[in-house]
Parts: structure tokens; sequence; C-alpha cells
């Protein structure tokens, strides 16, 4: 049995807030590819919770989560405006914890996301942000389809240095 056999994708529920926030805190710590560092989700239990909430209501927003062993081990989201003019537009984020990594987890996260998208019936276009130099992340998203529309310069500082960003998107 593979390793993607023993994970299970759902959708979140509220009780699963407080693992949520903690995991989102733990893996800022085991990476610095990620737009915030250990402990500086900016969500706690609370907010967590009715973030849950509101995307279950939103019909173009969506989280999937990847449980093994009945803990968290990879997020997906897809985060939409409900701006007219911006809604068929969704940002998609993913994290996997780095033990899991390298296993299919991110690929099956992006693939049920996107499927989710193309039948939500408002969907049209998904964007995400990495950094240039994640290149296992860049090529990962390439597999899927996104191309590089842009490149913002100097948008992270790590430890006096500056790291450009890709913005990459996929029409669908």
């Amino acid at each position: 049995m593979s390793l993607n056999d023993a994970v299970v994708y759902r959708n979140p529920v509220v009780e699963d807030a407080e693992e949520i926030v903690a995991f989102y805190n733990r893996v800022g710590g085991e990476t610095t590819y990620l737009s915030f560092t250990e402990n500086e989700y900016p969500l706690d239990v609370d907010m967590q919770k009715a973030s849950i909430i509101s995307t279950e209501q939103q019909p173009n927003s969506v989280m999937f989560l990847a449980v093994a062993d009945n803990q968290i081990v990879g997020i997906g989201t897809i985060t939409s405006s409900h701006k007219v003019k911006a809604r068929h537009c969704g940002e998609l984020g993913i994290v996997v914890t780095e033990k899991f990594q390298g296993q299919g987890i991110g690929s099956e996260l992006i693939r049920r996301l996107l499927d989710w998208s193309k039948t939500n019936g408002i969907t049209t276009k998904i964007q995400l942000d990495t950094r240039k130099d994640n290149s296992m992340a860049v090529e990962l998203y390439k597999k899927f389809g996104f191309q590089i529309e842009g490149e913002l310069k100097n948008t992270t500082l790590i430890d006096g240095q500056y790291y450009h960003l890709y913005v990459m998107g996929l029409m669908i």
C-alpha cells in the first residue's frame, strides 16, 4: 500500500481549526518558501473556525485537508473574491509538511483543487505566487499547465537577501 492510499482528502470541519492553526504555525518554520515563518500564521483558532464556516458558504472558495494517521500533513486552498469583476479568479495555496513532501500529496491536492474549480460554475482562472528559486514548486505548477505570467522583483527579504516571486496562472 502506498502512502497516497493511506492519505484521506477531505474538507475541514470547525473541529479541525486548532490543528490547522498549529499545522500552519509549524510548517512556517520548516521552509523559507512560504510567505510566513514559524508561529506567524495570522489566524487564531476562533478566526480559523470562522474562516472554515465562511469558506463553506462561498461557492468559489474551498479548502482541502490531506490527513494521514489522523494528522494534517497538507492543506490546499482556493481563495476567491466575492467581487463581481474578480470572483472568477482563485488564488491557489498549497502546503505539505516537510516529512511528507515528494510523495504525491501536493499533486493530489492541486488535482482536486483544479477539478473542484472546473465544476463550481464561477472559477475560470487560477493564479498563485511562488518564489522564483523554488524550482520544485515551479515545476509542479508547470506540470499542471500553469504559466509564468510575471515576476515580482525583491518581494521577499530573508536575512538581508532579496528573492523574486513568479506570478503564475492557469485558465481553466
